[in-house]
């Protein structure tokens, strides 16, 4: 028998990103790595077929590390999901939630459970990850200690769920990006397609709105734009951009082509499917007519 395909997510098994991989590959190897890096070098080197890296929260917003890896990452996007997160507020076997005093899970789950835990009285600790929490929570053995992680982390680690769904919203979803190594693009016209693109513009008057200005003037639409300063300077803006389309859709190639333009640096990180998601959470025509055009529109 060959071996199995394998995937690399961040974490220990029972975080979220192990239940995204699941989820979306349930035939591949779920591999776990410490950090972001040893994700991407793990699909440099062939260690693993696939990476499954979280980049933003419909709550606690970006997950600022993954911007800044993206410059040097020898990968490609080939595919997104978008995964519903339901926080489980974990303590030892027999242990209350009124006998809690601290809580300990990664920096996003807590920002995305930031009310609760100030209701509860709770102070928030930042672990490297949810399920790496639960695990060490488990190892301390201190019944004021507890966790914000998922469910199969509670059975993985032997906790007790002491609150159930604390997250502060109910849509709170993390959207994935799947890498490869290949850049395994689908054809054109094979259904609705998100193209990524990371761009520097260049450093003169107006260049940002100029820049832009070719997907207003070719009717595309830009789905997420943002920027941040490159390391250790102040003047040199990075951009990270998701648009509808397909490259080699004539209208999306000339706005890319006028973006060139005004771009110091471009990179295309994938054109890859849009999840079905999106069309869950698209906002109705109704609204859209009804409020100022955004860049693209």
């Amino acid at each position: 028998m060959s071996n199995p395909k394998r995937v690399a997510y961040q974490g220990e098994p029972g975080a979220n990103s192990h239940i995204a991989c699941h989820e979306v590959f349930p035939d591949y190897e779920a591999v776990p790595s410490a950090t972001f890096e040893d994700c991407f070098a793990a699909l440099e080197s062939g260690a693993v077929d696939l990476a499954m890296i979280p980049i933003e929260n419909s709550v606690a917003g970006r997950v600022a590390d993954i911007h800044h890896l993206l410059p040097q990452a020898k990968a490609s996007i080939i595919g997104e999901h978008f995964l519903p997160v339901h926080h489980q507020l974990l303590g030892l076997k027999g242990s209350s939630l009124g006998g809690l005093k601290v809580v300990q899970s990664h920096v996003q789950a807590l920002g995305q459970c930031r009310r609760t835990l100030r209701r509860l009285g709770l102070e928030p600790v930042v672990g490297a990850d949810t399920a790496g929490s639960a695990r060490e929570i488990a190892e301390l053995g201190d019944p004021t200690r507890g966790a914000l992680a998922s469910r199969l982390a509670a059975e993985i680690y032997g906790l007790d769920i002491l609150a159930a769904d604390v997250e502060d919203e109910a849509h709170n979803t993390t959207r994935f990006v799947i890498f490869s190594r290949e850049d395994n693009r689908p054809r054109v016209g094979a259904g609705p397609t998100v193209t990524s693109i990371l761009f520097r513009v260049r450093n003169v008057p107006a260049a940002l709105y100029k820049a832009l200005g070719g997907f207003a003037t070719n009717g595309v639409n830009i789905t997420k734009l943002e920027s941040y300063q490159l390391a250790g300077q102040f003047f040199a803006t990075q951009f990270y951009a998701d648009i509808e389309g397909h490259l080699d859709d004539p209208a999306v190639a000339l706005a890319v082509e006028e973006l060139t333009f005004f771009s110091a640096e471009l990179r295309i990180l994938g054109v890859y499917p849009a999840s079905p998601f999106r069309e869950t959470i698209r906002e109705p025509e109704e609204n859209r007519v009804n409020r100022p055009m955004s860049v693209g529109e």
